[in-house]
């Protein structure tokens, strides 16, 4: 943004040195000569052609300030320029009169000391309030004997039409330089304001919300056009009126009294309900102003459910990572370290593993490690779904592609996922048309939408899971052949929890505290007895298990520790779980059981802590002698 400055001169010689310092200087300012009206038509005319600030002097700055809408910067006399002049003058006479308009004779007050001990002239002063004042103040003068007149262009024009003796009073480099940096200084500070002042305009007139501004009286300053639109009145007959005239049901007055913002109050205007949040503008502890800014209801409940429909559809995010996947067990380890592996390439990845195993937080870890990881994650389950319409969520379709179809048409899934990761849960769900329709997206890395003839091409990695032997399918003919080898590139075995005995003590802490910070419950913990229970169990539901029956013990615990009892609560009805078997078994048989010594060792450290290292309540409260937890100690290195 740029702006533009004038130099207005009352007469030649100024005109002309000034051009010469501006030139010095590099400036690019035009220079206009007129004095007083002529001044001023020029400055109309400077004014419409863009100029920002105007430098002039005397009588015709002044005039210009006076008429004109814009910043004047006024070549202010300095003391030398009148010990100069006056130096003149008294070759003349010792009788000199200085008349001019206000500023000038400022000037000399300013320095009238010095002048009575530099000179021995008497000096008499005159103001001028208007060129045409002039001459009648140079009679009245030269009336008391002033022989000689100082003065501007406009007075020493006047003295030479009447026959008396005048200097001019110059104005010095100096000035014209200090004057030009002064208009640059307020130039910058006028375009950075002028600046804001647009960007804020914008702003509001852009802005979604209607808003409107009130000065500290009430009266409205700012009415952006969704404000016209909502209130139904234009800004030209708003702005300027008191907002009770124009708004009805506004409490702007008490946000203005009391100084306190009102956020989120429901306010009617006609037979439109709108949202409005009025918030007071403070500065320094004085509410010199007030904002308003609203919405009609029931857009907003529009765009809330068009917004949730939205991330519903497009929030296609992997939130797992690795470092999510909780257990330290060999099983589960090794498994980590193969999909991080997988993880470095592209290639099509089939996750095998029980119901429960965690088969998609393994396929949302990979994407998460690839580099893939900033793109779509768009995960689908092929058994939730009838054929035809896991069809057209995989493909989309055009519009008028079928009865229902959506005006427009939709992208599909495939589409979604492109730069990403496709994730087909229950692959083997898949029914024998659609595994033909994959396996050319597989291989072409194209798609067509139901109902269109355009091929649409993408780049997406596939991960699939099944839980099924999906190769005994295929020998049945339930799965393709050729599908089945697309997919098994990178194969990878989830464990089931029965393989990772061990990390279920990390798992049974990792879920109660996470189900009781969600649940608002203090849980620490589970006791020894009742952990010793959960190793105990078989687990056919795996991880997926094991986190209901925690929350489901969360929910039912009252007290600070999950016991056994509740253990047994939730757990009847489980399948494979024996209430009488369960009762039978304890820390003592989890070596003879075949579990791994971790699980043991959690137990009893947990009971040791509980009695505060007693070994004899602690043998006690696990079942087993003395002797025995001594030697399972020494063993387990405890």
């Amino acid at each position: 943004m740029t702006g533009k400055i004038a130099f207005i001169a009352p007469d030649k010689n100024l005109a002309d040195r000034a051009k010469q310092l501006i030139s010095a200087l590099g400036e690019e300012i035009e220079v206009y000569q007129g004095s007083l009206e002529e001044g001023l038509k020029i400055a109309r005319h400077v004014v419409k052609n863009g100029a920002n600030i105007i430098i002039s002097r005397g009588g015709t700055g002044n005039l210009i300030k006076s008429n004109l809408q814009i910043p004047v910067v006024n070549l202010e006399t300095s003391g030398f320029d009148i010990i100069n002049t006056i130096n003149k003058a008294v070759t003349y006479s010792n009788n000199i009169g200085i008349v001019g308009f206000q500023n000038l004779i400022s000037a000399y007050e300013r320095v009238n000391k010095i002048m009575q001990n530099t000179f021995s002239a008497q000096i008499t002063t005159a103001v001028i309030n208007d060129g045409r004042e002039a001459e009648r103040k140079i009679k009245q003068l030269y009336r008391l004997g002033i022989r000689v007149f100082i003065g501007g262009y406009t007075v020493i024009d006047a003295v030479e039409k009447l026959g008396f003796h005048g200097v001019l009073i110059e104005t010095g480099n100096d000035t014209i330089v200090e004057a030009i940096r002064h208009a640059k200084n307020i130039l910058e500070v006028q375009l950075k304001e002028k600046e804001k002042t647009e960007i804020l305009k914008s702003i509001i007139d852009f802005a979604y919300d209607g808003i409107l501004g009130v000065d500290s009286k009430g009266i409205i300053t700012v009415f952006n056009p969704v404000a016209e639109k909502i209130i139904g009145i234009k800004a030209e007959r708003a702005i300027g009126k008191p907002v009770d005239d124009v708004v009805e049901n506004t409490r702007m007055d008490c946000v203005l009294k009391a100084g306190e913002a009102e956020l989120g109050e429901i306010q009617n205007i006609g037979d439109t309900s709108i949202v409005t949040n009025r918030v007071p503008i403070l500065v320094e502890g004085e509410v010199l102003g007030a904002v308003a800014t609203f919405q009609e209801l029931d857009k907003i409940q529009k765009m809330e459910s068009k917004i949730r429909k939205k991330l519903l559809f497009k929030g296609h995010v992997a939130k797992a990572k690795f470092e999510d996947i909780i257990g330290n067990s060999s099983a589960i380890i090794q498994a980590k370290e193969k999909a991080r592996q997988y993880a470095e390439v592209d290639s099509t990845v089939l996750i095998l593993g029980e119901t429960g195993t965690g088969k998609e937080l393994f396929a949302q870890s990979i994407h998460n490690a690839s580099s893939r990881f900033d793109k779509p994650f768009v995960a689908v389950n092929c058994a939730a779904l009838p054929e035809n319409l896991l069809e057209s969520e995989l493909f989309g379709y055009v519009e008028g592609a079928f009865t229902g179809a959506k005006k427009g048409g939709k992208a599909g899934l495939f589409e979604l996922a492109h730069e990403g990761t496709i994730f087909l849960d229950e692959i083997s769900e898949m029914s024998p048309m659609l595994q033909a329709r994959f396996l050319r997206v597989l291989q072409e890395k194209e798609v067509v939408r139901l109902g269109d003839d355009r091929v649409i091409p993408i780049d997406i990695r596939v991960i699939a899971a099944t839980n099924r032997d999906l190769y005994s399918q295929v020998e049945r003919g339930e799965f393709r052949e050729d599908l089945y080898y697309r997919l098994c590139v990178l194969r990878l075995e989830i464990p089931t929890l029965g393989k990772r005995i061990e990390d279920i003590p990390d798992l049974v802490n990792y879920f109660i505290e996470e189900k009781s910070r969600r649940l608002g419950k203090t849980i620490k913990g589970v006791s020894p007895e009742a952990l010793a229970k959960l190793v105990n169990y078989c687990w056919p539901g795996n991880v997926r298990q094991m986190e209901n029956i925690i929350e489901r013990a969360v929910v039912l615990c009252k007290g600070k520790e999950i016991d056994v009892d509740i253990i047994f609560e939730v757990m009847n009805g489980a399948p494979n779980f024996s209430k009488e078997y369960m009762q039978n078994t304890s820390v003592g048989v989890i070596s003879s059981e075949g579990l791994l010594k971790r699980a043991e060792g959690e137990i009893i450290k947990k009971v040791l802590e509980d009695t505060k290292g007693n070994k004899t309540l602690a043998a006690e409260r696990l079942g087993i002698s003395v002797t025995t937890l001594w030697r399972k100690l020494k063993s387990l290195d405890i």
